[in-house]
């Protein structure tokens, strides 16, 4: 057995245990503390609404535990498996020329991938988000979007990948320095058509309507030097009942979206509050520096990559027969998530960093109390646990655990008064 294999597989079956430590962990910490609320949200969310969040969690750790299991069963079966192999085999007789293959064994595979992984998926949507009593898609609108977002990704991907492998070809041994400026080019390109472009395909945006929420809307964009594009509400109601407000663009084709089942669930001042938050973000400079430090990863990754393709034994060793630059770019897609997730705690404690930056902004706006609520009333509706593991929580979660938020909050009620 090649060194590199073996390093693969301890790196995956390490990963693999400690996914499947930490989601037991959770599971049973939710199911101990499902029989009574947390008191700092017993009056506001009753017992029936604490149990159907713990039920909900609960089922969907049963699903990520069968995704974990299913996951790297793939995992292997692609690579170690020989399915790589075998598929770029098929390829490499249809004739076609070496970019045009490329494409073809990328496309194909991640084609294969989705449709394996289908099943799962139209579980979680017409299963468990409808026994919740989230999912409100429909057989035909679910595959309409898959659809859609294949057709996307073939028209956006497409041109990206001929460009990539083109690069890796004829550009030299520093290759990967002229892809990674066509990759900010391309990912600066994306975010400023989302908005106008990309979101509409899927959803319906209305601007909001002239009342008195969007007079206390412009009042705080005022107030805080903050300038968009316009204020819209999408019908995200048609696929689902969670509720949710982002951002989206950047430079002047920024814009504010509301989910329409936010606005229907919350007051005008805690629909301010929520924004002030996403203001927060924005304000200190959390999107410019995650924007930043993608840049600077992508860049070291390539890089490793264009190290990696002159290697043989990294196709050896990951059960690939031949070499070309498609075959790298796929096994390196594949294979670095393997070793990346241990970073995980580390993202995730810089992004429950900036999240208490972002509602430290808030408070500073609208004060501690509308936010409390708007949290509450948005765990309750997404019936989102108030009883995370803190272990699974410091290693997955990109938001602080409700107990933590709301009592930096409540710490803060004093002091902003």
């Amino acid at each position: 057995m090649h060194s590199f294999t073996l390093i693969f597989l301890i790196a995956l079956s390490a990963g693999f245990a400690v996914q499947l430590w930490l989601l037991t962990r959770h599971q049973k910490h939710i199911r101990a503390h499902r029989a009574a609320v947390p008191e700092a949200f017993s009056s506001q969310v009753t017992l029936e609404q604490h149990q159907k969040a713990a039920d909900y969690s609960d089922a969907k750790i049963n699903i990520s535990r069968i995704n974990l299991v299913y996951g790297t069963l793939l995992l292997l079966g692609w690579t170690l498996g020989g399915g790589i192999d075998l598929l770029a085999q098929w390829w490499s007789v249809t004739g076609l020329g070496e970019l045009n293959r490329g494409i073809g064994l990328i496309f194909s595979l991640f084609l294969i991938m989705g449709l394996l992984e289908l099943p799962l998926s139209i579980y979680s949507t017409f299963v468990i988000e409808e026994r919740f009593g989230f999912n409100r898609s429909t057989p035909k609108r679910f595959i309409t979007d898959l659809l859609l977002q294949t057709l996307l990704g073939i028209a956006l991907g497409g041109p990206l990948l001929l460009v990539i492998l083109w690069l890796m070809g004829e550009a030299g041994s520093y290759w990967w320095l002229a892809a990674w400026l066509v990759w900010m080019a391309f990912t600066l390109f994306i975010t400023w058509i989302f908005p106008t472009v990309i979101a509409p395909i899927f959803n319906k945006f209305t601007p909001l309507e002239e009342n008195a929420l969007k007079q206390r809307i412009h009042a705080l964009l005022e107030r805080t030097g903050f300038t968009s594009k316009g204020i819209f509400v999408m019908d995200g109601s048609k696929r689902s009942g969670h509720g949710n407000a982002y951002f989206t663009g950047f430079g002047k084709n920024k814009r504010i979206v509301f989910y329409d089942t936010l606005l229907e669930s919350l007051s005008e001042q805690e629909v301010e509050a929520v924004l002030a938050h996403e203001l927060g973000h924005f304000k200190r400079n959390h999107i410019k520096k995650g924007m930043v430090l993608s840049f600077v990863i992508t860049l070291l990754g390539l890089a490793l990559l264009g190290w990696l393709t002159e290697q043989s034994w990294f196709y050896q060793a990951l059960g690939v027969t031949q070499s070309s630059n498609a075959l790298a770019l796929t096994l390196f897609m594949l294979v670095v998530p393997v070793f990346t997730q241990f970073l995980n705690p580390i993202s995730a404690w810089f992004s429950r960093k900036n999240e208490f930056e972002a509602d430290d902004f808030a408070v500073e706006q609208t004060g501690s109390e509308p936010l409390i609520t708007a949290l509450v009333k948005l765990y309750r509706e997404n019936a989102s646990t108030l009883t995370p593991d803190p272990l699974y929580s410091a290693f997955h979660d990109s938001h602080p655990p409700a107990p933590v938020r709301v009592a930096h909050l409540s710490s803060k009620i004093a002091t902003h008064a």
